[in-house]
């Protein structure tokens, strides 16, 4: 665990183009994938120079003040100078601050990226290590210094259960939260349902990895720490004095023709549950990004499409107040209330009363960051975490008055597919 008392070590980081790496997901090693893809582009890992380890309320900022620190003490040659080169890291964060989950940010000892047609390979180590020669290039690397593929693992085939809070219960959970709204409080909660299986112990995590890459492409599909996942919707990013979020709230499933599918699209925009929703989660993202940012606006809502849903979705854009990095942004947006609630105290609250499980870091915080505080960060949805043989996949759905049991249960159904068809053969 990250303790400010002890030094971080300096690490040296040499990032230089290369040759296309093909696919970066079949690049990765089988069983501790890290990932952060998108349409093809990203950022992937190998191996780990650095783990930092997070837990508690302030794990957020702790993150962000060790992430400076390292960053101040590292050596960088970045010929590249792309969203993704240079100094980086993974990370992933609990969604509660009791949560017993660890939230970590992970820095690889290689990096493999591709953005804007350019690849590159990322080393990095601790300034005293001999393994990376003077010119940044692994001495045991294959031609053009990229590390050799991996050899496939087991089928990562997994027959989901219900967890501790089954179909019946969900019903009786939003039930009880539309009671409480009603009441006066909260405007609006988030509930989760869980869903569990097992995998083999040598299951090739690169495959259910893959799907969702290529079946999701339009989206942030992740890998970090066991979390895997595709989410639809960006927390924020920040780049040269810029930051942009895709807030998203609301949803209905896609018609099973062209017809019904502009007929779902088209009610789900007049939906005024929906709207009510959305308007939610846009306040709260507006709200906890003025501190840190000037020229805030939000485009008007729309439908977004993916593959198995529509999604009501606004985009948020503003410049920078100076000194804010990636990890400042994700500690004040993080809860939103498109995965909390409104308001987000009385709201956790309910989450807390209402849950039987603890939600690990399903709902919290995913990405990178690099070294001069730039990075993506998507809300870790659509996604299952993997501990040893153990698959744990969440679903939510936002309740306010007016939501209907069966249809808030169908809509996690719906949340739930992209994983139950990733970890299918």
């Amino acid at each position: 665990m990250y303790d400010a008392a002890n030094p971080l070590p300096a690490l040296n980081v040499i990032s230089e183009a290369s040759s296309d790496h093909g696919s970066l997901v079949e690049r990765l090693g089988s069983r501790q994938p890290l990932a952060f893809v998108r349409g093809g582009d990203g950022i992937v890992g190998l191996g780990e120079a650095l783990r930092l380890e997070f837990t508690g309320a302030s794990r957020i900022p702790d993150a962000a003040a060790a992430w400076q620190s390292l960053a101040e003490g590292s050596t960088v040659a970045d010929a590249v100078q792309l969203a993704g080169s240079g100094l980086v890291a993974f990370g992933s964060f609990a969604f509660a601050d009791s949560s017993a989950a660890t939230s970590v940010l992970i820095v690889p000892s290689i990096v493999l990226g591709r953005r804007d047609g350019v690849s590159w390979v990322t080393r990095i180590a601790p300034v005293d290590a001999p393994r990376v020669a003077a010119d940044g290039r692994d001495k045991h690397s294959g031609s053009d210094h990229l590390p050799q593929l991996a050899g496939p693992g087991a089928q990562c085939e997994a027959a989901f259960a219900p967890g501790l809070l089954d179909g019946a219960g969900y019903r009786a959970a939003v039930a009880h939260a539309v009671d409480r709204i009603s009441a006066g409080a909260p405007r609006k909660v988030v509930l989760a349902r869980d869903i569990v299986a097992s995998i083999p112990a040598d299951a090739d995590l690169r495959l259910p990895l893959a799907r969702l890459a290529e079946s999701y492409p339009d989206t942030f599909t992740f890998s970090v720490a066991g979390l895997i996942g595709s989410s639809p919707e960006t927390l924020v990013r920040s780049s040269g004095g810029t930051v942009s979020a895709r807030v998203l709230a609301g949803s209905a499933a896609r018609g099973t023709d062209a017809t019904a599918d502009a007929t779902a699209a088209s009610t789900l925009a007049a939906s005024r549950k929906d709207a009510e929703e959305h308007s939610f989660a846009i306040r709260s993202v507006m709200h906890a990004l003025a501190p840190l940012s000037t020229d805030l606006t939000a485009t008007a809502p729309f439908a977004l499409r993916l593959p198995n849903l529509w999604h009501l979705a606004s985009d948020v854009s503003g410049t920078l107040t100076r000194g804010s990095s990636a990890l400042d942004l994700i500690a004040a947006l993080h809860p939103t209330a498109a995965v909390a609630g409104t308001p987000t105290d009385v709201a956790l609250d309910l989450i807390a009363e209402l849950e039987p499980f603890d939600r690990g870091r399903y709902a919290g915080p995913v990405g990178w960051v690099d070294g001069n505080g730039d990075g993506e960060w998507a809300i870790a949805l659509r996604c299952a975490q993997v501990e040893g043989t153990r698959v744990t996949a969440y679903a939510g759905a936002g309740i306010v008055a007016g939501s209907d049991p069966v249809r808030e249960l169908a809509e996690t159904g719906l949340k739930l597919r992209p994983i139950l068809e990733a970890f299918s053969t």
